[in-house]
């Protein structure tokens, strides 16, 4: 449950054919070796190689087929997709891309009644081809609302589509790539599918330097058939903003597998150098720097996995996994940044060398923050279940762990993406009642006081349209909903107390940043800057517990996975 660790790591959880496609891809990237890794990767090689290796265990067919497609046993189960985005992450940024963008271009697909398209789309799968998701464009960027890309109507059933699109993955290859756009005659939204081999499909350029083919494309009078078309009007736009609602998710397990990558990397280097007579980890500073990011890659995971679970039982009467997924779109990806930040001042100039993996992982995870939108737009989603989730709690059955073999259904039939802040959720205190630990109840005090903050001196109306102070108020409300699925993952997992209250320090700390934060806001009221005083509290700390988990989680990382310069057999011996 800790972190990954590809050739230890116990998939059993899985049926055997998700088993079975984890081991496979693990031992293709080791085979394939460190060395080839970072090449490729410095010279912006094309991953066909990856891509044919997908093609022959037809791994993205079995994991993005919904059931009634495809073969028999087909199904989207997210806790098998969960696992092997954390793996491509692990061993680079654009394995899990090629992925992320294929699910994202497949969204609209299952969410249509188009069933010509979506027998294609299983067909191209079994095949081995990538899918594409025609959402971005140039000059309007995240804004959906503003599209270039016209549909035109030519008569009797036909179209012709115009229009650019940009910062489109896959762009270059995509059997499918689902566009979205503008009807000419209605203004009304359109999503249709295009084929990015079709001689009116112009590509234009990779607008990165990456492996990642992350395209520019034009469609130049492109002929379309009502046949071609998956969503018009409220329905296409509600298919672009929950088929991002179901692959924002996949960009924490991107993050986590980076980080896990990264830490293994540093703390095998830092053991084995020696400065001034002692070894690297010998020094305080360093034990500390280790350590909070291994607390924070610990969090995220136990986070993570309990968002699976309200993910995959998800429900027209149970939206709350709306709140979930873009937390783990935003305060993961972000808490990665805290993990490589960290872990970089301990390799220092080591991380920029060209074979370290960890060059590789300093770049990426800047990334996964600002793609399928922004902190800040994420943020301003999760603001509006402010209000519900601590005044308003509503009564669920209790969510199990969901590790079972079965189709996420719902997810590709979310509905309509408005009322939002009508969602409610079961109150959050009883998994903070779950434990009785010091940093616990420090954290405890520091809700209690947000909460009569809220209620006493909440945002003024003018505060209430300033992003910039409800992204601090932001924080504080997500430190709340990351606590409580991290407590209840805790206890599923019999989680040691020494780590649970280890990870609430961090917590408690970072509360107190962000209080800190609201009080020296220039904007902030008297009694807001009372408030947040009373928030800023000193996390207990525990020399004895930080020992032990030094002792038992950090350092006896030591040597425990490299990845083979030259390549290996996944059945070698693990030797750093």
């Amino acid at each position: 449950m800790m972190i990954l660790h590809p050739l230890k790591t116990d998939y059993s959880y899985l049926d055997e054919e998700s088993q079975d496609i984890m081991q496979k891809t693990i031992a293709w990237f080791e085979a394939k070796g460190k060395q080839k890794l970072t090449e490729d990767d410095r010279n912006f090689v094309w991953y066909a190689d990856f891509l044919d290796f997908i093609k022959q265990e037809k791994i993205f067919a079995k994991l993005m087929t919904p059931s009634g497609y495809g073969k028999a046993d087909s199904r989207w189960d997210t806790a098998r997709i969960a696992a092997f985005t954390e793996i491509c992450g692990f061993y680079g940024l654009c394995y899990w891309y090629t992925y992320q963008v294929s699910s994202l271009g497949l969204g609209p697909v299952w969410m249509s009644d188009n069933e010509t398209v979506k027998q294609r789309a299983a067909k191209l799968l079994d095949e081995g081809h990538i899918f594409a998701f025609g959402l971005s464009e140039k000059e309007h960027g995240a804004d959906i609302y503003s599209s270039d890309m016209i549909l035109t109507p030519t008569g009797e059933g036909t179209y012709s589509a115009s229009g650019g699109k940009y910062y489109i993955g896959n762009g270059n290859k995509a059997g499918i790539v689902s566009v979205f756009g503008k009807d000419a005659e209605t203004g009304d939204h359109v999503c249709f599918a295009v084929d990015s081999q079709h001689p009116n499909y112009k590509l234009i350029k990779n607008v990165v330097n990456s492996q990642s083919y992350v395209s520019q494309f034009e469609l130049n009078d492109y002929p379309i058939k009502e046949a071609d078309i998956l969503h018009k009007g409220r329905d296409a736009w509600d298919a672009a903003l929950n088929t991002v609602n179901i692959n924002k998710y996949n960009l924490g397990w991107a993050t986590i597998g980076i980080c896990s990558h990264a830490m293994y990397e540093a703390i095998n280097h830092a053991a084995h150098r020696n400065l001034y007579g002692k070894f690297v980890t010998d020094f305080p500073h360093i034990k500390a720097l280790f350590t909070k990011a291994y607390t924070r890659l610990v969090a995220m995971r136990l986070f993570i996995f309990r968002a699976t679970d309200y993910m995959r039982s998800a429900s027209a009467e149970d939206r709350r996994y709306l709140l979930f997924n873009p937390m783990v779109k935003m305060k993961v990806t972000t808490e990665g940044e805290h993990v490589i930040n960290d872990i970089w001042d301990v390799v220092a100039a080591k991380g920029f060398e060209k074979d370290m993996y960890f060059a590789m992982a300093a770049r990426d995870i800047r990334a996964l923050p600002k793609l399928e939108g922004t902190v800040h737009v994420n943020m301003a989603l999760i603001i509006k279940f402010m209000p519900n989730y601590f005044f308003n709690p509503g009564e669920f059955p209790e969510i199990p762990q969901r590790f079972d073999a079965a189709n996420d259904e719902f997810l590709f039939h979310q509905g309509p993406t408005k009322g939002l802040s009508r969602i409610q959720f079961h109150d959050y205190k009883k998994a903070y009642e779950l434990y009785d630990l010091p940093n616990i109840e420090v954290f405890k005090t520091q809700i209690a006081t947000l909460k009569e903050t809220l209620m006493m001196a909440g945002p003024t109306p003018e505060q209430a349209q300033d992003i910039d102070f409800l992204l601090s108020v932001g924080e504080l409300f997500t430190l709340v909903v990351y606590g409580q699925l991290i407590l209840e993952n805790a206890k599923i997992y019999d989680m040691e107390e020494d780590l649970i209250d280890q990870i609430f320090e961090v917590l408690v700390e970072d509360f107190s940043k962000f209080a800190l934060q609201i009080y020296s806001k220039a904007s902030s009221t008297e009694k807001q800057m009372e408030y947040a005083q009373k928030m800023i509290k000193k996390p207990i700390a525990d020399k004895e517990r930080t020992k032990r988990i030094w002792d038992n989680h950090v350092y006896a990382l030591k040597d425990q996975y490299e990845m083979a310069k030259d390549g290996r057999k996944v059945n070698e011996t693990v030797s750093a």
